[in-house]
């Protein structure tokens, strides 16, 4: 038998991504808490078993509930982290000083790397934890089809063997198929770049590129995500998987996608204030391409891509000029 038995799972976050899965865990748990730092999504998610922010239309199970007080995860077995990349560090910090018990496995469903130290999720809650047994669990998974019982699947992964088989099993459900991997930093790295790609994909759709246009951006997106994850300590083979290929396809193509909706609106003509106001909600890609550029020029990976975005968001560049750069780029083998 293994030594994860998950009866109930404490959520930290209660946006989208948190929601969804509270939904989906409901039915495999015997209890399910959100820990929020806002107290409208508290008040309606205990009152009205819905969430007054997020996913608005998705009713909640009656074992489902909220609380602002932290100290209340401590009581259970799974603490899941479903709050923005930029949050993780402080969300973890404020568990770690309520002493966490260290033999409560930990979740991340956060996709970015951070900004400043390069760190992947897991990473910092292995510095704030040390001895707590890590998890993460990526892939193409929006939060609306998670909601509404689409077919999704994911891969869970960890280092710890026990802790990614018993999360796989918590995770396997009629419309949710999970798998495993004990590559965690290949599938946290797939998730994360992703999202740049994602914006780059919006912009080329607002620009009229084409689809054969958007079509080879993708494919190279991949290409350049593989070389730059095997280089920051992923395996090749993880980014042909659902945190590389299958989050890629999902979130450069879906009208779900925040990155994508940004990048759309900057290929319109919009600026990137004007785009992420529009979008109402957080577009990881957006603080991520600086944390993720950052990373591959420490790295010394050629990444014309995610150059390509970062002189968009960040330098003035405009989309129409960015994407034309990448098309005027010296001609080199496919493979290379």
């Amino acid at each position: 038998m293994s030594e994860f038995q998950f009866t109930s799972a404490a959520i930290v976050g209660a946006g989208s991504l948190g929601t969804s899965f509270a939904k989906l865990l409901a039915h495999k748990l015997e209890s399910v808490l959100f820990v929020s730092i806002n107290q409208d999504c508290v008040d309606g998610i205990n009152r009205e078993h819905r969430n007054p922010k997020y996913l608005t239309s998705i009713q909640l199970p009656p074992n489902v509930r909220a609380t602002l007080d932290h100290r209340e995860a401590l009581a259970m077995p799974l603490i899941i982290f479903a709050v923005p990349t930029v949050g993780i560090r402080s969300e973890a910090e404020k568990l770690a000083a309520l002493d966490l018990p260290p033999d409560i496995p930990l979740l991340s469903c956060a996709k970015g790397i951070e900004r400043g130290t390069g760190e992947r999720m897991s990473q910092i809650l292995r510095e704030v934890f040390p001895a707590n047994p890590i998890g993460v669990i990526s892939g193409p998974n929006h939060a609306e089809e998670i909601a509404q019982d689409l077919v999704t699947c994911a891969v869970v992964a960890s280092e710890n063997p026990q802790l990614a088989d018993a999360l796989q099993d918590l995770f396997s459900l009629p419309n949710f198929r999970a798998y495993t991997s004990d590559d965690v930093a290949g599938v946290e790295i797939g998730g994360a770049v992703k999202n740049v790609y994602a914006i780059a994909a919006g912009m080329a759709h607002g620009l009229d590129l084409g689809d054969n246009a958007v079509a080879a951006l993708v494919t190279r997106a991949l290409a350049e995500m593989t070389r730059l994850g095997v280089t920051l300590g992923g395996r090749k083979e993880t980014f042909a998987g659902l945190s590389g290929v299958g989050d890629l396809i999902v979130t450069c193509f879906s009208e779900h996608s925040r990155n994508h909706r940004v990048g759309l609106a900057l290929g319109t003509g919009k600026s990137l204030a004007q785009a992420v106001a529009s979008l109402g909600m957080v577009a990881e890609g957006v603080p991520n391409t600086l944390s993720i550029h950052d990373a591959a020029r420490q790295a010394g990976v050629r990444t014309p891509i995610i150059d390509g975005v970062f002189s968009i968001l960040y330098q003035g560049v405009s989309a129409a000029v960015a994407m034309r750069a990448l098309l005027d780029r010296d001609p080199r083998p496919e493979n290379t």
